[in-house]
C-alpha cells in the first residue's frame, strides 16, 4: 500500500494543510502540531470529570441536581466543538473547555437563586454579549489599550498561576493547620503519599527530557507517570481520595454511550423573573467580567509564549480569536454546561512546539472522541499531568525580562498583576488589580494624558467588581 501511494499526491495534500494553517511559516511541523494537540488534551482531560463534579454537586432553587453523566457529555462535546472552531477560525494553538472561573459563578451564585435552565440561560446571554463586544471591536480595543508591560505581566502571572495549580493539585502545596501559614509544603509541612511520588518522578523525568530537547518530552513524561501511577495504585494500599478527581485505574470498559439530555435545556430570561432583575443582573455582570478577562489574559499569555505576538505586543487576528471565545460561551451554555473559554493548559501544547490551529483541531477532535470514550478520562491522574503545568509555568516566567522593573509606574502594577493571579486563583483578579494600580499611580503623578480612557473605564468597572458584595448590600 505504501508503494502505490504517489509522492506527488502526498506532497500536495501536505502543502494544502501547510498553507491553511501556516505551519511552515510559523516554524512548526505537522508532527509537532499533532503532538502538541495530544499533550494539551492530556493536560486538560481532568476537566471532563472535574466540571461535572462541581456542577453536579449543587442543587438549584428547586432542589434539583444535574446528571453527572449528562454533564460529562456536555463538557466533552462543548470543549471539542469550541476547540475545533478555534483551530479552524482563529488558527492558534488554544484549547477551550468549561471555564473554571465561570463554573463556580454558575454553581454558587446563579443556581441557588434560580433553576438550572435559567442559570444556563444566563451563560448563553453572557456569550452573546461577549460576541457583540468582539464583533464590534470593543473587546480588541480594550485589550490593545492595556500597556505592553502589563500584558507581559499577565503572561508571567498566568505562568505562576498554572504552576500553582500544578503544585496544589499534585499535593506538593497544601493548606496548613489552624494557626499556621495560609499554604505549606504538602500536609502540615511534609510531603506524604504515593501520589506525590508520582508527581516527583514525572516532573524530574520531564525536566531531564525537556532540557535534552527530546521530541515529545512532556507527552512522554505524562504517559510514563500515568503507567507508574496505575501500577502503584494496583499494588499499594492508597486512599483513593489522595489521587484527587481521577484515580489511576485501568477502565473496565473503553466505551460509554453519550447522554445529550441537557442539550438546549435552557431558559434565557427566566432567571430575571425568578431571582429578580438585581440578583440576575449581578450574576450576569460577574459572568461577563470573568469570561472577558480570563480569556484575554490567557490568549495573550499563551500566544506570546508561542511567539505569535507582533512588535507592538498585540496578537494578529485577535478579533477572530475573541469572537470564537464568545461563541464558545454560547456553545457551553446551550450544551448544558458552563460556558467554554480558553484554557491556560494550552501552554503545555505550546511547550511541545505547537504554533498553529492544527493543534487545536487535534485537541478538539480528542475531546469530541471523549464523548464516546469517557472512561479513558479516568485513567490519567492529575499528578501525572501536573508536571507539565509546572514546567510551562517556568517557561512563561521568562516574559518577566520584558518588564521595566526600574520604572515604578510599571513595576508596581506588574507586580500586583503577577502575584494576585496565583494567590487568589484568578486571572481576572490579577488583571483588575493591576489595571487599578496602574491608573492610580499614573493619576497620582499627574500623568493623566498617559491613561487611555478605556483603561480608566475598565478600572472603574473592576472597582465595582471587587466591591460587588458591598454594592449588593447597599442596593438591597
Amino acid at each position: 500500500m505504501t508503494q502505490i501511494q504517489t509522492p506527488k499526491t502526498t506532497a500536495t495534500e501536505r502543502s494544502a494543510l501547510d498553507r491553511f494553517f501556516k505551519i511552515t511559516q510559523r516554524g512548526s511541523t505537522v508532527s509537532r502540531e499533532i503532538r502538541g494537540g495530544i499533550t494539551t488534551f492530556v493536560a486538560m482531560a481532568y476537566v471532563i470529570l472535574l466540571v461535572p463534579l462541581i456542577l453536579g454537586g449543587v442543587t438549584d432553587i428547586n432542589g434539583d441536581k444535574l446528571s453527572i453523566a449528562q454533564l460529562t457529555t456536555a463538557t466533552a462535546f462543548s470543549a471539542g466543538l469550541s476547540t475545533i472552531l478555534m483551530g479552524l477560525v482563529g488558527n492558534v494553538p488554544l484549547a477551550l473547555a468549561a471555564g473554571l472561573g465561570v463554573v463556580p459563578v454558575v454553581a454558587f451564585q446563579a443556581a441557588p437563586h434560580m433553576t438550572w435552565p435559567q442559570a444556563l440561560g444566563l451563560v448563553v446571554i453572557m456569550g452573546v454579549i461577549i460576541v457583540i463586544m468582539a464583533a464590534t471591536g470593543l473587546r480588541t480595543l480594550i485589550i490593545n489599550a492595556i500597556p505592553t508591560s502589563l500584558k507581559n505581566a499577565i503572561g508571567v502571572g498566568i505562568g505562576m498561576f498554572i504552576a500553582m495549580i500544578g503544585l496544589v493539585s499534585s499535593g506538593v502545596v497544601g493548606n496548613a493547620a489552624a494557626g499556621g501559614p495560609p499554604v505549606t509544603l504538602g500536609v502540615d509541612g511534609h510531603l506524604t503519599g504515593w501520589p506525590v511520588v508520582v508527581f516527583a518522578i514525572g516532573l524530574l523525568l520531564m525536566l531531564a527530557l525537556f532540557v535534552r530537547k527530546t521530541p515529545g518530552a512532556i507527552l512522554i513524561s505524562i504517559a510514563v507517570a500515568t503507567v507508574i501511577a496505575i501500577i502503584i495504585n494496583a499494588v499499594a494500599t492508597i486512599d483513593p481520595k489522595s489521587w484527587g478527581t481521577v484515580v489511576p485505574e485501568a477502565p473496565d470498559s473503553l466505551f460509554a454511550a453519550p447522554d445529550f439530555g441537557l442539550m438546549f435545556n435552557i431558559d434565557l430570561f427566566g432567571g430575571f423573573a425568578q431571582a429578580g432583575a438585581m440578583t440576575a443582573g449581578v450574576v450576569l455582570f460577574t459572568l461577563v467580567l470573568t469570561g472577558f478577562f480570563d480569556a484575554m489574559g490567557t490568549v495573550f499569555g499563551v500566544c506570546d509564549e508561542a511567539g505569535l505576538t507582533d512588535e507592538k505586543g498585540t496578537v494578529p487576528g485577535m478579533g477572530k480569536i475573541l469572537t470564537v471565545d464568545g461563541v464558545a460561551q454560547i456553545i457551553g451554555g446551550a450544551s448544558g454546561g458552563a460556558g467554554s473559554t480558553v484554557y491556560v493548559e494550552s501552554a503545555t501544547g505550546v511547550g511541545e512546539g505547537a504554533r498553529t490551529g492544527l493543534t487545536s483541531v487535534v485537541t478538539g477532535g480528542l475531546f469530541a472522541l471523549a464523548v464516546f470514550f469517557t472512561p479513558l478520562a479516568a485513567v490519567v491522574p492529575i499528578q501525572a499531568a501536573a508536571p507539565a503545568l509546572v514546567l510551562v509555568g517556568a517557561l512563561m516566567m521568562t516574559q518577566a525580562r520584558k518588564i521595566d522593573w526600574t520604572d515604578l509606574e510599571i513595576a508596581v502594577p506588574a507586580f500586583v498583576t503577577i502575584v494576585l493571579m496565583p494567590f487568589t486563583y484568578s486571572i481576572t483578579n490579577g488583571v483588575g488589580a493591576g489595571l487599578i494600580a496602574y491608573v492610580v499611580i499614573k493619576a497620582a503623578r499627574g500623568k493623566f494624558s498617559e491613561i487611555h480612557w478605556l483603561v480608566a473605564v475598565v478600572s472603574v468597572v473592576f472597582l465595582a467588581y471587587f466591591g460587588i458584595n458591598g454594592l449588593e448590600v447597599a442596593l438591597g
